[in-house]
């Protein structure tokens, strides 16, 4: 492979295949769609509750963690998926633990979102 000189243009274009990947996840992926809500609601709450800067950068940081583990497990599902239609152990092992990336970032989330929120919120319903 030759070492192709730095071209800011190419890499701009780059891009696409990148926001292709994202706009793929939302059209196909109905989980997708379930952490997009679960976020609205957080930052709704997280703004009436007046969530302070080092507050928002946890849940900022929560939502990033699960976005990005949906995004990677996508892609192990497709690219399991075309490597062979048929039953594969190994396959099925890599998916598995994709998902469970993604089980592991939620709960991660909501303990964040917990510690974050159950201070705030439990006022509102006590007072």
């Amino acid at each position: 492979m030759t070492k192709q000189p730095f071209d800011l243009i190419a890499r701009i274009r780059g891009f696409k295949h990148a926001f292709r990947g994202i706009w793929l996840i939302f059209k196909t992926q109905h989980n997708m769609w379930i952490h997009l809500l679960a976020i609205v609601f957080v930052i709704a709450l997280g703004i009436y509750t007046n969530l302070n800067l080092n507050e928002w950068l946890f849940i900022v940081f929560a939502i990033g963690l699960v976005l990005v583990a949906e995004l990677v497990n996508t892609g192990i599902e497709y690219l399991g998926d075309a490597i062979t239609d048929e039953e594969n152990e190994k396959v099925r092992n890599a998916k598995d633990v994709s998902a469970g990336a993604v089980l592991m970032a939620a709960l991660v989330a909501l303990v964040i979102a917990g510690m974050v929120f159950i201070p705030r919120v439990i006022p509102l319903f006590t007072s």
